[in-house]
């Protein structure tokens, strides 16, 4: 049994559902989960994960700072729905950064399944950078996330991370569908 795999993934679900049910409490967990997530992936020669961690440090801090100023200023954490020129200026953006790292990966690295795991990587940023945003699109991304990463997961023996992402694809679709019953009542409450 990897013990600290076993952890991460367990602070991770318990962030997850914080984060569906927009508590700014999932931002200290997450913190202490892609710490030790950062160390499981490095051993695993999952670079782009490994790398992928860092950030989610950072994109935390952020996150935690602007959902508590949402939260200051509307008493709770506002859902956020992007326009179709940002979602499509994601969509190209990301596709290019997914195809530059994972050329970065397969040259310059002994990375495992570098496109693979780069893909994920790229999308987790984008999901994340999303979500510290409060948009509702986020989930539609860790979705995509999740359905990807239980086969790479699964083929490189980390069992409770596959696992994990099983569990995670149930909480994003449970985030989505909470996200989008908060959306419709922001918009009840700003109609009336």
């Amino acid at each position: 049994m990897n013990t600290p795999e076993a952890l991460a993934a367990a602070l991770v679900v318990v962030n997850v559902a914080l984060v569906a049910g927009r508590s700014v409490w999932n931002y200290p967990v997450a913190l202490v989960a892609v710490a030790i997530y950062g160390w499981v992936f490095a051993e695993a020669r999952l670079y782009s994960d490994a790398l992928l961690q860092g950030f989610f440090f950072v994109a935390n801090l952020y996150g935690w700072a602007n959902w508590a100023r949402s939260r200051a200023q509307a008493g709770e954490v506002v859902v956020e729905r992007l326009d179709a020129a940002t979602r499509a200026g994601w969509l190209l953006a990301g596709t290019a950064a997914c195809l530059l790292w994972g050329t970065l990966m397969h040259r310059y690295t002994d990375a495992s399944y570098p496109w693979w795991d780069g893909g994920i990587a790229i999308a987790s940023v984008a999901a994340q950078l999303m979500q510290a945003r409060r948009a509702i699109e986020s989930w539609w991304v860790w979705i995509a996330v999740d359905v990807a990463s239980v086969p790479l997961y699964l083929a490189k023996g980390l069992w409770f991370t596959a696992a994990l992402y099983a569990v995670l694809l149930g909480l994003a679709i449970w985030g989505l569908i909470d996200w989008r019953r908060a959306e419709g009542r922001q918009l009840r409450v700003a109609l009336a």
